[in-house]
């Protein structure tokens, strides 16, 4: 292939994020375009992206910076990388949806994504994922898990465990806010959690080397 259609290729690929980004900015598919503050679109490489980072929903933080995984979650998601020796620059992370669902509880801040939400959402991140086009895909929590596997399995079950889908690798992990929502057994879980980030990092290593 000559420079020039690489050029083409690689021209066409930019202006294909940037399209889906606007859409996704100026999206009123489903009702929480009325209760937003910013669309969290996701952040990472777009080129050679190897491992991405599913993870259910924007949170309130998210929401105010526009930006995937800053809050509590987020910083904790930082420590295991970071203990697993995972660069996060090196990843693409994003979420199901691209608005957060507020609660109506007023003792929560966020609640999980409802049926609908996702249907409206699936179609932007089913585009992001074709342009990545990553070896690994990480789901954090039951939503983007069940919806790439296709079941209702629970993620306390299958965490941890390798799931080839259309020559891609699907590995479910705990999402962090769940490891947060459950102080008592807080420590198990995050073990568990780490336990599996250091098998990803063993995996990630073994992509570099082929």
């Amino acid at each position: 292939m000559n420079m020039d259609a690489i050029t083409a290729i690689e021209n066409m690929r930019k202006k294909a994020w940037a399209d889906l980004q606007r859409r996704v900015e100026s999206c009123q598919k489903c009702h929480l375009c009325r209760t937003r503050q910013h669309t969290v679109f996701g952040e990472g490489p777009k080129e050679n992206c190897r491992c991405v980072i599913i993870g259910e929903a924007p949170g309130e933080d998210e929401d105010k910076t526009g930006q995937p995984f800053v809050g509590n979650a987020g910083k904790l998601l930082d420590e295991i990388l970071s203990e697993s020796t995972i660069d996060r620059d090196s990843l693409y992370i994003m979420n199901v949806l691209k608005c957060r669902p507020p609660s109506d509880d007023p003792k929560k801040k966020n609640r999980p994504p409802a049926k609908e939400e996702v249907s409206a959402c699936q179609e932007y991140l089913e585009t992001q994922l074709a342009l990545l086009h990553p070896d690994i895909i990480v789901t954090m929590g039951n939503t983007p898990t069940q919806l790439l596997l296709e079941n209702d399995w629970g993620i306390t079950k299958i965490h941890g465990r390798w799931f080839p889908k259309r020559m891609i690798y699907i590995y479910p992990m705990f999402h962090p806010s769940y490891l947060l929502h459950n102080k008592q057994n807080y420590q198990e879980l995050r073990a568990l959690m780490l336990k599996d980030a250091q098998a990803l990092k063993i995996a990630l290593d073994k992509l570099k080397s082929l």
